[in-house]
């Protein structure tokens, strides 16, 4: 069975497709019961993609991207936030080269909350000039939850719970609050979330409970990813919640590459902030570093949409685990992945293929291959390059 469709899309006018025409998606406002303080996200959305060369560009970056369902990434993440968190309340990160793009794709998200990185931050960064946009609009102690925007979630319904308990947890402990995964490989590009005792002993994790978190490992070897596995840790969704201050004030105490700039950006003063900091990741820069925080577990059919090879995993598949979008014809053949937008494409006796077929490119590789694109894009001709979209190099 298909998963559900992400919340908050109703059909509208008609958008061109290379296998038709797919309804335009538009935000329906669902009311929401009352809470004391109404939760906010930020949403991380930059860089054009490089790793979903060919298809994504400057004028279609990544975030823009229809990959799991037959709407962008992007809107997926806006529309499955309600009615938790309407679109008034999601603030998205994004850099210089695709704001344009993304304030088109997001039209309900009002242009003031789309954040414009004049150069790349670092996660830790933005996440800090989010939640100061969020203590200014409407109050510090506003719960927050903050992610990227190439996720996919199999249950819509069960992510907003999630969100909705670790929010509570958030609040009422002053913590910050990891959405835990439990996982299905010793995955070496995924962060690692290690267990210590339960927040509540009569409430276990699998109930709905909150765990403290005694250690976070970034990018493991995959050794050390099957170790930490086989110990019980989480991987990391990507996905923290907290209040605005609580993540001011841990960013200020354990992220030494932002904290100059904090001033500056209570002020006000984004481009002084920018100035004074260095890049460093949320997981790197924060995770590593604090000494208190906890973890939910996040059982909604969660991956990450990171390389082409994740699409086997984020999409539906056929019964030979082959997964695709356009009209493709499988014959004898497994565990491909297909995305075309200019006519039919068949696969016959291969298996473990990627095939992206556009109009006047056509790239074909292995799924081992396409999980790291860097050695082929250095090696085309510049014409074939991803380029920002101000055409520098």
């Amino acid at each position: 069975m298909p998963p559900p469709a992400p919340g908050g899309f109703t059909p509208s006018s008609g958008r061109a497709s290379g296998s038709g025409v797919l309804p335009a998606p538009e935000f329906t406002r669902v009311d929401e019961p009352s809470t004391a303080q109404a939760m906010w996200a930020v949403v991380f959305a930059g860089g054009i993609g490089s790793r979903f060369w060919p298809l994504s560009t400057p004028e279609r970056p990544k975030p823009l991207l229809a990959l799991v369902s037959e709407h962008s990434l992007l809107e997926d993440t806006v529309g499955r936030l309600q009615p938790l968190i309407q679109p008034d309340r999601v603030l998205v990160v994004t850099s210089r080269d695709i704001a344009s793009a993304i304030r088109t794709a997001i039209r309900d998200v009002p242009e003031a909350n789309i954040l414009i990185e004049a150069r790349p931050l670092g996660t830790a960064a933005a996440l800090a000039w989010g939640a100061q946009e969020v203590a200014r609009r409407a109050g510090p102690t506003s719960p927050v939850c903050a992610m990227h925007a190439d996720l996919a979630v199999g249950f819509p319904g069960a992510f907003r719970d999630s969100l909705r308990r670790s929010a509570i947890f958030a609040v009422r402990e002053e913590a910050l609050v990891a959405l835990g995964v439990r996982p299905t490989r010793p995955e070496p590009s995924f962060g690692y979330l290690q267990l210590g005792d339960a927040l509540d002993a009569d409430t276990p994790l699998a109930a709905g409970g909150a765990y403290h978190v005694t250690g976070f490992v970034e990018k493991p070897s995959e050794k050390e990813a099957a170790i930490l596995a086989g110990d019980g840790a989480l991987w990391h969704s990507g996905m923290i919640v907290g209040t605005a201050r609580t993540i001011i004030e841990k960013l200020a105490r354990y992220t030494p590459e932002i904290e100059p700039g904090l001033y500056a950006l209570s002020r006000g003063n984004v481009a002084g902030f920018a100035s004074q900091i260095r890049s460093v990741s949320i997981e790197r820069g924060l995770l590593e570093r604090v000494r208190r925080f906890l973890v939910v577990l996040a059982d909604f059919g969660w991956d990450d949409v990171g390389t082409w090879a994740s699409l086997r995993r984020a999409r539906d598949l056929d019964d030979d685990g082959n997964g695709a979008l356009g009209p493709v014809h499988f014959v004898d053949a497994a565990s491909n992945v297909v995305h075309t937008e200019a006519g039919p494409v068949v696969l016959y006796g291969v298996n473990d293929l990627l095939v992206v077929n556009l109009a006047g490119l056509t790239f074909v590789t292995s799924l081992e291959k396409a999980s790291d694109l860097k050695a082929l894009l250095d090696a085309l001709p510049g014409s074939m390059r991803i380029k920002p979209a101000d055409g520098k190099s």
